[in-house]
């Protein structure tokens, strides 16, 4: 019997965070796992500083092997496509630059991949802050800063399952090679590129996992801290943020339909939400509670974005 563990692909899309990614290496140098039993790919999308030296001096002790890759075609799903052909683990593990993983992170992953059977797996993100989160921030929005914190029990993943509501992203993601191999990479057209706040790629990776037939898991003990820049608590960034997202879910829902009714063409139950952020957010007024009235009031500017692509087109 065959009782060699799994063989780890680590995939970071990076660009010019060599500060940040030289933590996010040491914390993967840090891991449990068997040195020899992983690997890092580092996909330099276009960096203009010293990322290439970061990763050539984590890449001298030898385990795990780092290799890197300069990719000049614009956006990170194009720089994580261009390394996944040459990984050669039979799991990817998806990271981010500004991301460090607590040190059995890759432990954790394996396990739930070996106790579930599951073709892919999404663990738990907490934030590392900066500075002091604004008194408006509320949980409900931490999805905006990639920290969605769903939770400390293990979940089945899909439209059905009882983790419906999570959806995998980049910052801690694994998925079976096979997997890759059937449905494809990343979609290229998507996610952050030229300095928008495009969204949206690892979400269709997602669908397009489920309409293969995959099937996947929450796991909780598989953790990593995603730091969060000041920069990014501004409530004019979430601001942005939600109208953007609110098109590009209106994208994917034309492309993955579902069969729910709708009416001038928008589904029924968003009508219906966003009737009740209205009121939330009027009566946030009179009770003063700023986290709720900014919550539904960024609800709000999401249906906007939904409605702009589902009754104007879907032009960028």
């Amino acid at each position: 019997m065959n009782t060699r563990p799994p063989f780890f692909s680590v995939v970071i899309a990076t660009r010019n965070r060599e500060a940040l990614l030289a933590e996010t290496l040491g914390a993967l140098a840090s891991q449990r796992w068997p040195g020899d039993q992983f690997e890092v790919l580092v996909a330099d999308n276009g960096s203009t500083d010293g990322t290439r030296a970061v990763v050539e001096r984590a890449a001298i002790h030898g385990a795990p092997a780092i290799r890197y890759r300069y990719v000049d075609q614009p956006g990170k799903s194009s720089a994580v496509n261009a390394v996944l052909g040459g990984a050669r683990g039979n799991l990817i593990a998806m990271t981010d630059d500004d991301v460090c993983p607590e040190p059995d992170w890759l432990e954790r992953l394996a396990a739930a991949f070996a106790e579930t059977g599951a073709d892919f797996v999404a663990g738990r993100i907490l934030p590392r802050w900066e500075c002091e989160p604004p008194s408006w921030l509320s949980t409900p929005l931490y999805g905006v800063l990639a920290i969605p914190d769903n939770g400390d029990v293990r979940l089945t993943l899909g439209p059905d399952a009882d983790g419906r509501n999570v959806i995998p992203i980049g910052a801690n993601m694994a998925v079976k090679t096979s997997v890759i191999r059937r449905v494809g990479g990343l979609r290229q057209d998507l996610g952050k590129l030229n300095g928008t706040l495009r969204t949206g790629e690892d979400h269709e990776f997602y669908l397009r996992m489920l309409r293969a037939g995959c099937r996947g898991v929450y796991e909780p003990t598989a953790r990593v801290r995603h730091f969060v820049p000041r920069e990014r608590l501004e409530a004019s960034y979430f601001c942005r943020w939600h109208y953007q997202n609110g098109r590009d879910v209106s994208r994917l829902e034309s492309a993955y339909a579902t069969a729910v009714r709708r009416l001038f063409g928008v589904p029924r139950y968003l009508w219906r939400q966003a009737a009740g952020d209205i009121v939330a957010t009027l009566g946030g007024f009179f009770v003063a509670d700023e986290r709720q009235r900014f919550a539904t009031f960024a609800r709000l500017i999401w249906f906007g974005g939904y409605l702009r692509d589902a009754w104007w087109g879907r032009s960028t």
